[in-house]
């Protein structure tokens, strides 16, 4: 069964090109499972998880938020952002989250750590949060190379440290009891995921390690990925270990399956769906 301590939130959708979110898998492979629109674009959810933990309320990456521009808006086919309301719905506001774990910092995990304020001002979404953050992922979005600036927005985490709220980590740590977090890199420098052990349940969120249910396939991982190699090597290892011990994986982009156990069909991985 289960756990009632655990609940996907959705921030919304976002949309890419199926050619980037798929990398060296051809088309003529994912499109049979995959929709595009016209503009070759695949729809991705943005989920977040929110885990309580020993009395304190914990989320795991924060979608996009609510400071996107229309251009943005067009180009990556948003909607308004959810997460916030997602939140009321499980009759919880935003000073009622006490951590904030981020697996990196690319804008679509971390947009919504803050908001504009009626002033204009950028500040931080959940003012009682410590944030937690691997340290080389944030010397990485705090001084990108060409290649990846465009993926760090300051405003999404600067605020953070200006308000004393970030927390950095060194290496795969236990935040709470039973809620670890485990460095991955791969898709970016510092990438991390988060096991949440409740009772005899491990739950797992992924982050862009293996983003949606399609990239189960080995070989299937985005052309964003800082080193495809290490994606290609933790991702053999992290799912071996889901399938082996009975993991409930989270998807952070999966849009019409979110989460759900890992069996083994034919000498390969399929997922067995679950609401959560």
């Amino acid at each position: 069964m289960v756990t009632t301590s655990a609940k996907v939130l959705s921030d919304g959708i976002v949309k890419i090109d199926g050619g980037t979110f798929f990398g060296p898998v051809p088309k003529v492979h994912w499109e049979k499972f995959v929709p595009t629109d016209r503009r070759n674009r695949v729809t991705l959810g943005l989920n977040c998880l929110l885990l309580q933990v020993g009395g304190k309320n914990v989320l795991v990456d924060t979608g996009v938020g609510s400071k996107d521009n229309d251009k943005d808006r067009e180009n990556l086919g948003m909607v308004p952002s959810r997460l916030l309301k997602g939140l009321k719905g499980v009759g919880l506001s935003p000073k009622d989250i006490n951590v904030v774990i981020l697996t990196h910092l690319h804008s679509d995990h971390c947009g919504g750590c803050t908001r504009l304020d009626r002033a204009g001002n950028t500040v931080t979404t959940f003012p009682k949060a410590r944030y937690y953050v691997q340290r080389a992922c944030w010397e990485e979005a705090c001084k990108p190379s060409v290649r990846y600036s465009a993926h760090y927005w300051p405003d999404n985490f600067m605020p953070i440290a200006d308000r004393g709220q970030l927390e950095l980590l060194d290496g795969d740590m236990e935040v709470l009891p039973g809620l670890n977090v485990i460095v991955t890199d791969g898709h970016a420098r510092g990438h991390q995921m988060v096991m949440f052990r409740h009772g005899g349940e491990r739950i797992a969120f992924l982050g862009d390690l293996v983003p949606s249910p399609h990239h189960l396939n080995p070989i299937a991982f985005s052309a964003y990925d800082h080193s495809p190699d290490h994606t290609l090597e933790r991702k053999r290892e992290v799912l071996g270990e889901a399938l082996r011990q009975g993991w409930l994986v989270v998807f952070s982009h999966g849009y019409a399956q979110r989460a759900g156990y890992l069996e083994r069909r034919a000498e390969m991985s399929v997922l067995r769906a679950v609401d959560l």
